[in-house]
């Protein structure tokens, strides 16, 4: 247990909080919270081919819906219209586990930030920092001198809450027109009952941390709406279009 602790630190915790200092202290105006943004835009640039690919993966599954309904129509038992789903993804060589890495990656990501945010940026705590990083006197946690990003904060919670229901809206496929009066599959009604729950899963679990976390998973969840958006026009820029 030690060992994975110490791998966790080393690789995680470490570099992302020696990183957030650093860009902290080149900026003139010392805000935590624009230190912030600017380390969640670099992780994300470092996660944009995965995203990019997995974005794809999800849309092209997406258009296989008419394929994989008919296969549940036509087979009965689970067993079967699982092994056949599978070949239909082989054909067209999709990949379903790839829409669920970035999520997988983002987890440690986020638990390590957490530890940044929250005992990390202690002065006690920097402790931690490379020879080549200066330790700062102090650390403003007021965001542009309004939001002190310490504590809790509503609105950076409902804020994040809700931008994850807009990404939760354009991941879903778009109905056919022969969708819309028939029944939901299984798959299809826990996909939009996540819908719902994950944005209030995000808002009460944002409100019970400090503001530098809520902030965080804003900006991560604007960049990730603006890539997917960005994506889909080079995809499939008519679909894109008639969304509009």
């Amino acid at each position: 247990m030690e060992l994975i602790v110490d791998i966790f630190n080393q690789v995680l915790y470490f570099p992302l909080l020696n990183v957030l200092v650093l860009i902290y202290n080149f900026l003139p105006f010392k805000d935590l919270g624009v230190a912030i943004i600017i380390l969640t835009i670099l992780i994300r640039f470092l996660l944009y081919p995965l995203s990019k690919k997995s974005i794809q993966s999800q849309q092209a599954i997406n258009k296989l819906q008419p394929k994989i309904k008919e296969i549940q129509k036509k087979y009965k038992k689970k067993e079967e219209q699982a092994r056949e789903t599978m070949l239909l993804y082989q054909k067209y060589k999709i990949n379903p586990v790839a829409g669920c890495l970035p999520i997988l990656i983002q987890l440690p990501v986020l638990i390590a930030l957490f530890r940044v945010f929250s005992i990390g940026l202690d002065l006690s705590q920097l402790s931690h920092l490379y020879s080549f990083i200066s330790r700062p006197e102090t650390i403003n946690f007021m965001f542009l001198g309004i939001l002190d990003l310490s504590r809790r904060s509503i609105v950076l919670s409902v804020l994040a809450g809700f931008l994850q229901f807009i990404q939760s809206k354009m991941i879903l496929p778009k109905k056919s027109g022969g969708q819309s009066g028939g029944k939901m599959d299984f798959s299809s009604i826990m996909n939009h009952q996540m819908i719902y729950f994950m944005p209030i899963f995000t808002i009460f679990i944002a409100f019970n941390l400090p503001a530098a976390l809520p902030l965080y998973w804003i900006v991560i969840t604007l960049f990730g709406i603006v890539q997917q958006r960005f994506t889909r026009l080079a995809v499939n820029p008519e679909q894109s279009k008639e969304s509009l």
